[in-house]
């Protein structure tokens, strides 16, 4: 009995290859990240331009995203988003208009060329997974998508939560 009583002990304590799963996590998106710009490079968009266009492109409203809410979306600052919006209005993916109740406010909306590129890189995602899928099982990736979804739900939980000094997490 003793014994079971120390193996459930080992269980609880934290050790260096806890964090393996955190790294990993990590490099595995630095890596895709990587390889999809290589794949993209043609195209002559960033990874921050496609990820404002895919958010853009969810988008339900005809009039289009308010500026700071993409800004919110893309994880990026004020002034970094309207640079970004400059880059991508150049290009012809996305058109600014005027917020019609708030004259302050701007909004931006995904143009046909624009959804254009996000074919064409959603047709790129598509093939790299495949070869990035390679050699793994359909079992396998249904593990660790739900592993991974289960991990996002808990975090975000967390990050909701108050901390130590009783103001939000990540705020």
């Amino acid at each position: 009995m003793p014994a079971v009583a120390k193996t459930k002990q080992k269980e609880e304590v934290a050790g260096p290859s806890d964090f393996r799963i955190g790294f990993l996590v990590h490099d595995v998106s630095r890596l895709r990240k990587t390889l999809f710009d290589q794949e993209m490079e043609h195209l002559s968009i960033t990874r921050a331009q496609w990820w404002a266009l895919a958010q853009l492109s969810r988008e339900e409203r005809p009039e289009g995203m308010l500026q700071i809410e993409l800004a919110r979306r893309v994880d990026v600052g004020k002034g970094a988003i309207g640079g970004l919006i400059s880059r991508l209005e150049a290009g012809g993916f996305v058109v600014r208009t005027v917020d019609k109740t708030d004259r302050r406010a701007q909004r931006v909306r995904i143009t046909r060329l624009g959804h254009k590129v996000l074919e064409q890189m959603t047709g790129v995602g598509r093939s790299l997974n495949g070869r990035i899928f390679a050699d793994i099982s359909a079992k396998d990736i249904e593990t660790a998508e739900r592993v991974l979804a289960t991990m996002k739900r808990n975090i975000k939980q967390l990050i909701a939560q108050p901390g130590e000094n009783g103001r939000q997490r990540g705020r």
